[in-house]
């Protein structure tokens, strides 16, 4: 199941080229009030007898085409953004090659992982958005990732059990500033990355069901038509199982928490009337275009 906001931030049901209005049939059904948040309607979808239920519904409303449909960030107000740093060997590589990154192989995967940082709400921006280059910066980079989306209230989880905790996966972008903060300074990334505009999500959001397995999927990316990204989310030094167990026993997880999984090699540096197009199996595709800021 794809589910997306769109036009005035109503929450839809992509089915083929269609796109069916789920809130409305979650509505209908009594999982949630009128005006409720995204995120509580994730929650509500995490119940497979909810989820059916609205699935059937929705495809029974009015519909409208995905191709004149606005999208929107999938989720505008998510309970927390936790991104995952340096969490591909080969990027790890090229960071201290481009800005001098500390090297990082000696760390354990726990040390890696406390290095996990939050970007803010206010650094969202949707499918086919514009990502502004501040002024502050002469070099910004792109990084491309995938990103998981909690569906239910995770606490102490086990690698085991913490895909159990997904509802679904989307796309982000970690659009970075490098300067001046970024060279030979440690635990600036909040602010480096925070910047609005700095966190791309979408194009939507594809329920975990879809997905067979999160560390088995390719990510590609285009900057002007030119394929600057190719890569495997097996390579991942932490994959999306430790980096829950490890985020949950740190703080709880509400239903629409996103965690984003670290860039693997390949990010560029960006420049005004950029183009971007990132690709990931199963999931789709998702645009950003790059604008300095005036």
């Amino acid at each position: 199941m794809k589910i997306c906001r769109y036009n005035d931030s109503m929450t839809g049901l992509i089915e083929a080229d269609r796109v069916y209005p789920l809130e409305q049939a979650l509505v209908a059904l009594g999982a949630v009030k009128v005006g409720a948040s995204a995120h509580a309607q994730i929650a509500a979808m995490n119940n497979p007898e909810v989820s059916s239920k609205a699935h059937a519904a929705a495809l029974k409303l009015p519909s409208i085409a995905l191709s004149e449909a606005k999208l929107l960030v999938p989720l505008d107000n998510p309970p927390a953004i936790w991104a995952a740093a340096a969490n591909y060997k080969a990027h790890q590589a090229e960071m201290i090659g481009r800005v001098g990154s500390s090297d990082r192989s000696h760390l354990s995967n726990d040390e890696l992982m406390a290095e996990i940082f939050l970007k803010p709400n206010s650094s969202l921006v949707g499918p086919s958005g514009i990502v502004i280059l501040p002024k502050i910066s002469k070099h910004v980079d792109f990084e491309c990732e995938l990103c998981a989306v909690i569906g239910k209230t995770a606490k102490n989880v086990s690698e085991e059990e913490a895909l159990d905790y997904v509802y679904g996966y989307t796309m982000c972008w970690d659009i970075s500033i490098r300067d001046p903060w970024g060279i030979g300074r440690q635990n600036t990334r909040n602010i480096r990355k925070g910047f609005d505009t700095f966190c791309g999500v979408g194009p939507w959001i594809v329920s975990r069901d879809e997905i067979a397995e999160p560390q088995a999927l390719l990510i590609d990316v285009e900057q002007n038509g030119v394929n600057v990204m190719k890569a495997n989310t097996a390579d991942m030094i932490n994959g999306l199982r430790p980096l829950i167990r490890f985020l949950s026993s740190v703080s709880t997880l509400s239903p629409g928490t996103l965690i984003t999984t670290g860039t693997p090699a390949g990010v560029s540096r960006l420049a005004d009337g950029d183009h971007l197009r990132g690709t990931i199996t199963g999931i789709g595709v998702m645009d950003l275009h790059v604008q300095a800021e005036r």
